[in-house]
C-alpha cells in the first residue's frame, strides 16, 4: 500500500494571498490523486512579506480543519524568524535584534504602519505566541527515509546535531550532497527544506530545496513526494 502523498512548502514571509492560492492548488491535488496527504510547512511564515498575521491565521485554520481527519494531516514547521521572534519576547526591552527584520510582521498585527514599536510585544496575540512555541524543528519519516526541516541538516552529526543547525545551516557540507560521509543514517536519505531562496526549486542528490523566493516578488513553491514518483512542483504567484 501506498504512503502518504507530502506536500512540503516552502518559506511563506508574510505573502498569505499566495499560500492561500497554493492551499488551494494543494487541496484540489490531493482531491485528484486520492489517499492519505500530509501538508508539511517549511517555515519562516512572518516577516518581509506584506502579512504574516494572515500566514500564521491561515495556517492555523488548515490544521484546525484537518485536526483529526482520517486522511489529511498537516503539519507546521519552525523557522529562523520564529525563533528569532520567540527569543525577543523573552528578551529585555533594551534587544532590538528582531525588530529590525519584523516591522513588517507588527505592521500586520496592528493594522498600520507602527512608527514607534515600544510596546510592541501587545500587539502579538498570545494565542499566535504559544502556537508559534509549540512548532517542532523537524519531522523525520523514518521508513520513507524522509527529513522536512527548514534550513537543513549537519551529515556528519545527523540526527544528534545541535537543533540551531535545523533553523540556520548553509554549509557546504549539507548543501554538497555528494561530499557526505558514508554513514548508515545518509543512505537514501532525502531532506526537503527551505531557508535558502532560488529562482526555482533546486534538486540534488538527498535535499530538494523549496524556498523560491516568495516574498522577493517569486512563486510560493510546493513540492509533491509520492511513492514510486519523481518529484512534482505547484506553485502560486
Amino acid at each position: 500500500m501506498a504512503g502518504h502523498t507530502y506536500f512540503a512548502i516552502g518559506d511563506i514571509h508574510g505573502e498569505a494571498d499566495k499560500l492561500a492560492r497554493l492551499h488551494d492548488a494543494i487541496l484540489d491535488r490531493i482531491a485528484f490523486e486520492g489517499g492519505p496527504a500530509k501538508i508539511v510547512h517549511l517555515g519562516d511564515y512572518i516577516d518581509r512579506g506584506p502579512n504574516s498575521r494572515g500566514v500564521i491565521e491561515k495556517v492555523m485554520a488548515l490544521e484546525g480543519r484537518f485536526a483529526g481527519h482520517p486522511e489529511i494531516e498537516v503539519v507546521s514547521l519552525r523557522g529562523n524568524h520564529e525563533q528569532m521572534l520567540l527569543d525577543a519576547l523573552e528578551a529585555g526591552d533594551d534587544d532590538p535584534s528582531w525588530l529590525s527584520l519584523g516591522l513588517e510582521t507588527l505592521d500586520s498585527y496592528a493594522g498600520k504602519f507602527v512608527t514607534d514599536a515600544e510596546g510592541w510585544r501587545s500587539l502579538i496575540p498570545q494565542a499566535h505566541r504559544e502556537w508559534i512555541a509549540r512548532l517542532p524543528m523537524l519531522l523525520h519519516d523514518r521508513e520513507r527515509k524522509l527529513v522536512f526541516v527548514h534550513a537543513g541538516i549537519e551529515p556528519d552529526a545527523f540526527p544528534a546535531e545541535d537543533e540551531d543547525v535545523y533553523l540556520w545551516t548553509r554549509s557546504d557540507r549539507f548543501f554538497d550532497t555528494k561530499a557526505w560521509p558514508e554513514r548508515e543514517e545518509l543512505k537514501d536519505l532525502l531532506v526537503v527544506h527551505g531557508h535558502t531562496p532560488q529562482d526555482a526549486p533546486e534538486i540534488f542528490p538527498n535535499r530538494i530545496n523549496v524556498d523560491t523566493g516568495a516574498c522577493f516578488g517569486g512563486y510560493l513553491t510546493a513540492v509533491m513526494l509520492r511513492q514510486g514518483q519523481a518529484p512534482q512542483f505547484l506553485g502560486a504567484d
